[in-house]
């Protein structure tokens, strides 16, 4: 079953084209990853899922309601954590999800029970009666992705959750993510890492200019653009040349001492490919094994900046 299914999704901005045709489905309980660069249309995909904008062209559905006819229902299954914290500074951070709770009508005792136990699950236990001024940018977000779990909501909407964290606080948000999405929510993930999406997503869209380019595992858009690659670092520029001159088209990219070409991988071919720079009469000095990574397939296909 699909938590979330678009068709044809379209938005323009004063006729500009933001979105043109968009079509994906996120299986329930998995983590969608959506890559762009600035501009892409990322956030205002993710706005408009969450009821927060009309699309001119195409349908979407959310947790089984659509998006335009079934708006408020839409909002009862969801949550939407944004770009920058949306958190009360002058209030505690147990006050700031007390409030939630009340407005979500879990009653008094209901809604700081679930503060309770949402300040201990993301490690704000200690720092839940002191005001959110005092946080730090971590511990913000932290509250933020708290705040919009305190009703449990089947599909959550992560739109760049990290940015401007340090690495820690990035590794324990990512923490968080995986254990919702073991717990049988869906995630629905826009992010500025590449590693981040890696290391998340079950599946990944790559958009740019509002079209989407590429869509898959991210082993599968890996091996889109190619497989892995050996780069030799020769002893002198002139065994570098020796080495151009006798292997050929096989050579991707060439700079004054090292040189890079395609394999499998394997200590075979390794093997092979140092025994022949022996037997030509050029010295290798090191030896390095690249895989492709989301950054590759970033660059390859949009040749943009990731955000």
């Amino acid at each position: 079953m699909d938590a979330i299914r678009v068709s044809g999704i379209g938005k323009s901005y004063g006729g500009q084209r933001v979105l043109t045709g968009i079509d994906l489905a996120v299986p329930a309980g998995s983590v969608f990853g959506l890559l762009g660069p600035n501009g892409a249309g990322k956030t205002t995909l993710v706005r408009i899922l969450a009821t927060l904008v009309r699309p001119d062209a195409g349908r979407a559905e959310v947790a089984g309601h659509d998006v335009l006819a079934e708006a408020f229902e839409v909002r009862q299954k969801i949550s939407l954590t944004g770009q920058f914290a949306a958190v009360d500074e002058l209030q505690t951070g147990q006050e700031n999800l007390v409030m939630v709770g009340r407005l979500r009508r879990l009653g008094r005792a209901g809604a700081k029970r679930r503060a309770a136990e949402l300040l201990d699950r993301f490690d704000l236990a200690e720092a839940g009666r002191k005001l959110v001024k005092t946080y730090s940018g971590g511990m913000r977000r932290r509250l933020d992705l708290a705040m919009s779990l305190v009703t449990e909501p089947p599909v959550i909407f992560l739109d760049e959750p990290t940015t401007g964290l340090d690495p820690r606080s990035r590794q324990q948000m990512w923490s968080f993510v995986r254990e919702l999405a073991d717990a049988g929510s869906t995630i629905f993930l826009t992010t500025q890492y590449l590693e981040e999406a890696d290391q998340l997503a079950d599946r990944i869209m790559l958009i740019d200019h509002g079209v989407a380019v590429a869509d898959g595992t991210a082993a599968e858009l890996k091996v889109r653009i190619g497989g892995e690659r050996v780069e030799l670092e020769f002893g002198s520029a002139a065994d570098r040349v020796l080495a151009v001159a006798d292997l050929g088209a096989a050579v991707l990219t060439s700079t004054d001492r090292s040189v890079t070409v395609a394999t499998t991988g394997s200590a075979a071919e390794v093997r092979e490919l140092l025994d022949r720079m022996e037997k030509l009469g050029a010295t290798v000095d090191k030896v390095a094994i690249h895989r492709p990574t989301l950054d590759d397939v970033f660059f390859a296909l949009t040749g943009g900046n990731p955000r």
